[in-house]
């Protein structure tokens, strides 16, 4: 198998963590796809779009070249390929639980991708309304998730955990002025345990984009 992958990506570290969770990282290989709009290089860029007609990370190509994105399909594509516990609980609402938290955490990281978009523009071309929503959509999240945080895991984990865990560490990662643990002191302590899986720690962000 063959994943389009950027070492920078969000999205991309979910995956991987799954990955390495469920000890299946040897099973395919990582191809370096540069995506970033911003930094436009049409050559790279082209090249994933016989896989992806959206040239979005991750994007899986199994070996008999059907390919699967995005990174939710993925995680739960990987979740098959073992046979250990469980990332995706498969039965009841435990299941609809950890598919919530994922889809929660994800939207979040949405949230925090657009917010970081905007906050990067020259000044004159923020929009401070859009800045203004960006900020309360992030609070109450946070907000929400130091309420959720008794009930996260450290031990058998499932994919709710390993989708918060990753958009903490977005935070910190390319918004640290946020502060996101002011006030969030039980969220806090859970990620600092969780950040110290091997998974995590082989999955930090790189330095190239």
């Amino acid at each position: 198998m063959k994943l389009h992958w950027s070492p920078r990506s969000p999205f991309v570290r979910k995956v991987m963590v799954c990955a390495y969770e469920a000890g299946i990282v040897d099973k395919f290989e990582c191809v370096r796809s540069p995506v970033a709009m911003d930094k436009l290089n049409l050559n790279l860029n082209l090249n994933l779009l016989p896989d992806n007609p959206l040239s979005k990370l991750p994007t899986l190509v199994l070996d008999d070249g059907y390919v699967l994105f995005d990174s939710p399909v993925i995680c739960e594509y990987f979740d098959t390929l073992h046979d250990g516990a469980r990332l995706f609980p498969t039965e009841g609402r435990v299941r609809f639980v950890a598919l919530q938290q994922h889809a929660f955490a994800g939207g979040l990281l949405d949230v925090l991708l657009l917010w970081r978009q905007e906050r990067n523009k020259p000044q004159p071309q923020q929009r401070p309304e859009w800045l203004a929503a960006f900020k309360v959509k992030s609070t109450a999240s946070l907000d929400a998730l130091e309420q959720l945080a008794p009930h996260l895991r450290f031990d058998a984990i499932q994919i709710g955990d390993i989708a918060i865990a990753c958009v903490l560490s977005y935070y910190d990662f390319r918004l640290p002025d946020l502060q996101w643990r002011e006030g969030h002191p039980a969220l806090a302590a859970w990620h600092a345990h969780f950040v110290d899986r091997d998974s995590m720690r082989r999955t930090e962000p790189g330095d190239a984009e």
